[in-house]
């Protein structure tokens, strides 16, 4: 039975975000708990409105990838990529001021003021190949694998910049995360082998 009570409302809202860490209005209701609940926790410092419809407990302890949980409840159909996935898999030590996010090439652009994202688009196989997902503060994070992060990376050097793209293939092979032929395979099924494979024999070549 679902408690309407505000304790116990109050109670269930705590529970649910320490254990998923962020979460939307539309999931606490379905738990029972009351949108003038939620925003008297929020008044009473409980509870923090991340963002428009979205909720977390103010002492949480904030990770540095918390915006990744929070864009991944906003746009569920997006997927982490690029720089914001390079940093996930700690191949790069650049750290992005804004969440890069793969969405479908006629997909209506999220329309969310914060986190701040940076959006690139991609076609429905782009879009399908080698998307993982991992767990940040208790929240399923689509992203791409370290494989497709890194042939990603090249297709999209103009934008995040090509010693980006060469860091993380040379971290992704260094760490073993990627394997050359995971890389071939991506970048042949994204028509970039002939830009990227020079690159990847220097890189194989040199032992990383």
């Amino acid at each position: 039975m679902v408690p309407t009570d505000g304790a116990s409302q109050r109670d269930r809202a705590a529970a649910l975000l320490e254990r998923h860490g962020v979460m939307r209005r539309v999931e606490l209701g379905r738990a029972g708990v009351h949108p003038e609940t939620l925003a008297r926790m929020v008044d009473e410092g409980v509870l923090v409105r991340a963002a428009r419809g979205l909720y977390r407990l103010a002492d949480a302890d904030i990770a540095a990838s918390h915006d990744l949980a929070e864009v991944a409840k906003l746009v569920p159909k997006g997927v982490v990529c690029l720089v914001s996935a390079l940093q996930l898999h700690e191949l790069t030590v650049q750290t992005p001021n804004r969440v890069w996010l793969a969405i479908g090439s006629k997909a209506r652009r999220p329309g969310i003021g914060y986190p701040p994202i940076r959006v690139v688009r991609m076609g429905n196989r782009a879009l399908s190949l080698g998307v993982e997902r991992r767990t940040v503060d208790g929240v399923p994070v689509p992203v791409f694998d370290p494989a497709k992060t890194v042939v990603d990376c090249f297709r999209f050097r103009k934008h995040v910049g090509l010693d980006v793209a060469l860091e993380g293939l040379h971290n992704a092979i260094r760490s073993d995360q990627a394997r050359p032929a995971q890389i071939v395979r991506y970048a042949r099924e994204t028509r970039i082998w002939s830009v990227l494979r020079p690159y990847l024999e220097t890189v194989v070549a040199d032992g990383a």
